[in-house]
């Protein structure tokens, strides 16, 4: 067993290792320059994550630079002038003047779908409406590079339901008069700046778009990593090589939930094991007294355990699993 807790891949942790925070006003006063001979790649993200090419004809390409740049550069060009600072997303709410950031490492689906561009490029297909479906896409990304930039960055929106329409379900007006809507399908794609990466660093200009496109919330995230923190420091728990909390947190949203409003230390591991072994639970100690983690069950076990979610009936002998606890409330005169 290792008694130390993987935690991100390993080509994460050095991203980790040498990250530099960026300077978005910076980096908008520069682009400024370019800001008419950029190209500009688009590509639908699925449900699933996976990257598609779009082809496009030459006149639409005209279209891009107004639709992903123009409105983002006015926002941070035009905050600066007024005050507009950046801070982390997970220190605080959103409040007017100020632009919120993270870092790209810290949000799986868009490290999973960034990946598509670093390792799998000859793997991503033409996008096809008979073969992919228009309405299987949550979003766009979109490439901006220019040759005398020293690398590109990426502009994500979400693809409004609203404003895609598939060809049998509208019409179109012309002369004055309604006729058959004759292709695949519309788009209209939103102007609005939603979140740009630059870099390593994620800045998030919409905080309920990054949730809806790529599923994170950087409260519950930063509240999750603190419990983690807490967990590690007020238990001794051993896991096999190469796993870890971390590890076998992801992915399980539930157990996660669960951390976030988790006591730590209010049950000692004495206690959890001793509870374990009288409710029959399949939670071991190791040679050395640390809990075994074996895996994403005995994790659960764990957790339902040091927040009190066993119990067995006094009057039946039967035991169970509460799945929601609500305190009794203390009389007056309890209370006295």
């Amino acid at each position: 067993m290792n008694e130390e807790p993987a935690t991100l891949e390993a080509e994460v942790q050095k991203e980790i290792d040498a990250y530099q925070e960026t300077d978005v006003f910076a980096w908008a006063n520069n682009l400024v320059q370019y800001k008419d001979e950029l190209k500009i790649e688009l590509f639908f993200i699925s449900k699933n994550y996976v990257l598609y090419r779009t082809a496009m004809a030459e006149g639409l390409r005209k279209q891009l630079e107004p639709i992903f740049i123009d409105d983002l550069l006015d926002y941070v060009l035009e905050g600066a002038e007024k005050g507009l600072i950046v801070r982390g997303f997970e220190d605080a709410e959103a409040e007017q003047n100020v632009l919120q950031r993270t870092q790209v490492f810290k949000v799986e689906k868009l490290r999973e779908t960034l990946g598509w561009l670093k390792t799998q490029e000859r793997e991503i297909v033409l996008f096809k409406d008979e073969e992919h479906d228009i309405n299987h896409m949550k979003g766009v990304l979109a490439r901006v590079s220019h040759a005398e930039m020293d690398k590109p960055f990426y502009l994500a929106k979400v693809l409004p339901k609203s404003q895609v329409m598939k060809g049998k379900q509208g019409w179109m007006l012309r002369a004055d008069k309604f006729v058959p809507f004759d292709a695949e399908a519309a788009l209209r794609l939103p102007t609005d700046p939603q979140l740009l990466i630059v870099d390593q660093d994620l800045y998030v200009f919409n905080q309920g778009k990054l949730k809806t496109l790529f599923g994170y919330d950087a409260k519950e995230s930063a509240i999750a990593e603190t419990k983690v923190r807490e967990i590690m420091e007020a238990y001794g728990l051993s896991f096999p090589e190469g796993v870890g909390l971390n590890a076998l947190l992801k992915g399980k949203k539930q157990l996660i939930q669960k951390l976030q409003k988790l006591e730590v230390g209010k049950v000692t591991q004495e206690k959890a094991l001793e509870y374990a072994e009288d409710m029959d639970l399949e939670l071991m100690p190791d040679d050395q007294g640390k809990i075994i983690i074996m895996d994403d069950k005995s994790l659960t076990t764990f957790v339902n355990i040091i927040n009190e979610d066993y119990w067995e009936s006094p009057l039946t002998g039967e035991r169970y699993e509460i799945i929601k606890k609500r305190p009794l409330k203390q009389s007056d005169d309890e209370a006295v």
